[in-house]
């Protein structure tokens, strides 16, 4: 079974990369927040998500099956884990990429107790046949696992015990609509706002043991691109700064400091995202330039500027994706601290190859 990834800290190179794997399980496990009260943020989610489970405990019966849909760090799996808590029950984790065949499926259902929750990261990345098998448990509580070959095979019913199906996805539009109709109840998450991750990086200063001033806290939320789990690794690189090169106290002062040798700045923005946005401006004067072209300039893989940087960008309105290719906007020249020059921005020939690969 894989391990199950951090919905806020995780380790690797890029501090601002939400999708990178855990390094510190123990400092995984104490940032979780163990029940809705403790889970900061997503307010409409919390409050829907406690009425599904306080029905299900007044019916006595087991919740429908719930699907967490959103960007990556935004506490999908701790949710999850919450959930289990609240019902008191026992909690299996595993991925979609892992359930490569409907036999992995079958032994793991056929292993849960009445009320279980079982949770699949990734869910839109099931192999086929195991979502196939995973519609009839879902709805019957019966899988049919197929002994023999050919002629002689057999379908032999399964009786599973009723458990609760939890989901999570980052990308809930390649779900089947087969899956994504048998789900009870679908939790949309939302970025978080600046005060909600303020909230979030105090309490985990408080478990860290590290003195967050109110005012540090406010920088490093501002700076996390609405997303705790980048909150909290970042709190954790300033951390390191403050205790080697200041006093260990964290205000605003050394909260600045730390994120500038980390590269990342007053926005969010690191190393990456202002290389995408300068060679858009600098070397394309502006746009329409397609994807590939973009990561070759950058160095990058297209995939890498497409899921890891455009998303921000957009959001932060700092370019923009047309059918020409990729235009930088307004505020992205003024990021940038450049001037437009008269008739570059957005004038491409008929054929700039940029218009036709991505």
């Amino acid at each position: 079974m894989p391990e199950p990834f951090h919905p806020f800290e995780a380790g690797g190179e890029d501090p601002l990369d939400p999708d990178r794997q855990v390094t510190d399980s123990e400092v995984e496990a104490s940032l979780r927040p163990r029940n809705l009260d403790e889970f900061v943020g997503q307010v409409r989610v919390r409050e829907q998500l406690e009425l599904v489970l306080a029905g299900a405990k007044l019916r006595g019966t087991t919740p429908d099956h719930v699907l967490l849909a959103g960007p990556p760090g935004l506490g999908k799996t701790s949710l999850a884990m919450i959930i289990a808590a609240e019902l008191d029950a026992s909690i299996r984790l595993t991925s979609g990429p892992a359930l490569e065949r409907a036999g992995d499926l079958a032994a793991m259902l056929s292993n849960l107790v009445e009320g279980d929750v079982l949770f699949i990261d990734e869910i839109h990345r099931i192999a086929r046949p195991a979502e196939e098998m995973l519609y009839l448990a879902m709805e019957d509580f019966r899988v049919d696992v197929v002994v023999g070959k050919g002629p002689g095979a057999t379908s032999i019913p399964l009786d599973i015990a009723p458990f609760t199906l939890v989901g999570a996805t980052t990308r809930s539009g390649q779900l089947t609509s087969p899956l994504r109709d048998r789900f009870g109840f679908t939790a949309h998450m939302e970025f978080y706002a600046p005060e909600e991750l303020a909230r979030v990086i105090t309490r985990s200063a408080r478990i860290l043991g590290v003195d967050l001033r109110p005012d540090g806290a406010k920088e490093i939320a501002r700076r996390s691109r609405g997303t705790p789990r980048i909150a909290n690794r970042l709190l954790r690189r300033v951390r390191d700064f403050a205790q080697v090169r200041a006093d260990g106290a964290v205000d605003v002062h050394v909260a600045r400091a730390a994120l500038a040798v980390y590269d990342v700045d007053e926005l969010g923005l690191d190393r990456l995202d202002r290389a995408v946005l300068g060679s858009l401006c600098r070397t394309f004067g502006g746009g329409p330039v397609g994807l590939t072209t973009l990561a070759v300039a950058v160095g990058e893989e297209p995939s890498t500027v497409e899921e890891v940087c455009e998303p921000f960008l957009v959001r932060l309105g700092m370019l923009a994706r047309t059918p020409r290719g990729r235009v930088a906007t307004p505020a992205a020249w003024e990021h940038l601290g450049l001037t437009p020059g008269p008739g570059t921005r957005g004038v491409v020939t008929e054929h700039d190859p940029g218009l036709f690969d991505g």
